[in-house]
């Protein structure tokens, strides 16, 4: 048998054991193994340029046709093992593309072809190879270095603790060409930068671009958990699929008292009488920032740490602010009226301080909210949850809360048994948008019991994305940060409004 023979026999010994779903058998395990011997000898022979036992083919070619008969073989088992190795790094069966001839080039579009549609490889099983350790080395030392805390560092990422982005640079360089790193670094910093970019921009998953992202990637998503925000303290979160416009129906009511069903009565249907409220919909908010060519030989490490840790807090306190700014411009809502007004029975008469009075007033006005039903006004209980007050009143409000007595005599503190019931939210936002004058607070009901703001996003990602683009006429790496979100109010019943005093500092500063 020729070599070719051979192949194609052990390929159609597996066929038939694979086509009827069972292992080899003991014979056939026996025949391919011998026919295994068979190839691997002749193709040694072939190797050491030992043409014995090589018979010639029937038209008298002789060694010759037998020696392009080998380098075919060679071919297709490098073919084989090849494209067996790129599938089994997807968990993909190869045998489809191997038994139709395709080439590797094929097949590796094939297997992309895949993964954009199915958005992941199916039972995937990828290793880590010594590359991969090295580069999430250099991603946790790039971290460390900068004082962003990470959690179990990658092996030897003390080793690049104190590396530049040189360096890092020109190890990514010499990995990619089996060169000395050594020999990159002493490059001119110009050149080394240009270098990193051609190869970024012929191969976009190159090392250094790709260290970059994995740094930025942790970077920001540490800098999402630190944004000093409260908005989510007493706003709920919502999911939104689409940027179309989505109907809300209802406003949050009662459903009724339970009525008494006589043997053999019927159960009475509640008919609500609700509002419809607005639509949510989603936008967009983004911004973009740079690691430019000066940035690279300044060996800037800001631009891949500082930046986006900063990009993500600001995509987080610009939805604060936004919240705030519904609480401080009371702006029109659903109904054709302001947030706050006396018609929705949630805005004090006069603005004050932190009182006991205050207080209890607000209380009473979040849940004296009364609702027809089935032709019968029946209270809405709203609990107290959240206070939100500008900085400088937590002080009072930690008093107002806390003491069991109000007084030398020991009158009791009506307000201590909501202590553990009301969070105090103080925020200095409040104080900033609102330039001079009174400041207002508010007492937000639980959310449990009633809507107030919701904060929709993009099926529900709260952190923002991020991408590295190709930018035609940039010098250097540019990175979009983005994020949809949208900001609605759901029910004015959610909070009363204390319009406030004008906060005093307690001690003048020095002018």
């Amino acid at each position: 048998m020729t070599l070719q023979e051979m192949i194609a026999r052990q390929r159609q010994i597996t066929e038939g054991a694979r086509a009827e779903g069972r292992s080899l058998t003991e014979e056939e395990q026996r025949e391919f193994d011998n026919l295994q011997s068979q190839i691997d000898e002749e193709l040694q022979r072939s190797a050491n340029g030992n043409g014995r036992g090589v018979p010639s083919d029937e038209n008298g070619a002789g060694q010759g046709g037998a020696d392009a008969g080998q380098q075919a073989a060679l071919r297709e088992r490098s073919r084989i093992r090849e494209i067996s190795a790129l599938c089994q790094r997807f968990g993909i069966d190869p045998e489809t593309y191997i038994s139709r001839g395709d080439t590797l080039d094929q097949v590796r579009e094939a297997v992309l072809e895949q993964l954009q549609r199915n958005s992941a490889p199916i039972s995937a099983r990828v290793t880590e190879d010594e590359g991969d350790k090295k580069r999430s080395a250099m991603v946790d030392g790039i971290l460390l270095r900068n004082n962003i805390r990470v959690e179990n560092p990658a092996a030897g990422a003390g080793d690049f603790r104190g590396a530049s982005l040189r360096m890092i640079a020109a190890n990514c360089l010499a990995d990619e060409e089996g060169g000395n790193a050594r020999n990159y670094y002493m490059m001119d910093p110009n050149e080394l930068f240009e270098e990193t970019m051609r190869r970024s921009f012929y191969n976009p998953t190159a090392a250094f671009p790709a260290i970059m992202d994995q740094v930025i990637n942790k970077a920001y998503v540490e800098g999402h958990k630190t944004a000093p925000v409260t908005f989510d303290q007493f706003t709920t979160k919502g999911t939104l699929s689409d940027f179309k416009k989505a109907d809300n129906y209802y406003v949050q009511g009662g459903f009724g008292e339970f009525l008494e069903v006589p043997e053999n009565g019927e159960l009475k249907h509640t008919v609500t009488e609700d509002e419809k409220l607005p639509q949510r919909q989603l936008k967009t908010y983004g911004r973009q920032f740079t690691m430019s060519r000066k940035a690279f030989i300044n060996d800037d490490m800001g631009v891949i740490t500082t930046l986006p840790a900063r990009a993500a807090k600001a995509s987080r306190t610009t939805i604060n602010s936004q919240v705030y700014k519904i609480l401080t411009g009371n702006p029109k809502i659903y109904d054709g009226k302001t947030l706050f007004v006396a018609d929705h029975k949630n805005l004090l008469a006069k603005g004050t301080g932190i009182t006991q009075e205050a207080v209890q007033s607000m209380i009473l006005a979040l849940g004296g909210h009364r609702k027809k039903i089935d032709g019968t006004e029946q209270a809405i209980i709203i609990r107290p949850a959240v206070m939100v007050v500008p900085l400088g009143y937590k002080f009072a409000m930690y008093t107002l809360f806390n003491s069991a007595t109000i007084s030398a005599s020991g009158d009791v503190n009506p307000l201590y048994q909501y202590r553990d019931m009301i969070r105090v939210v103080e925020d200095a936002t409040l104080n900033a948008q609102v330039a001079s004058g009174a400041i207002p607070w508010f007492l937000v009901g639980d959310t449990n019991d009633t809507d107030f703001i919701q904060v929709d996003y993009l099926n529900g990602q709260e952190i923002p994305n991020i991408r590295r683009m190709e930018a035609p006429g940039q010098l250097g790496y540019v990175w979009d940060v983005y994020l949809d979100w949208g900001i609605t109010v759901l029910d004015y019943r959610g909070a009363v409004k204390n319009p406030g005093i004008e906060v005093a500092a307690p001690i003048e500063l020095a002018k």
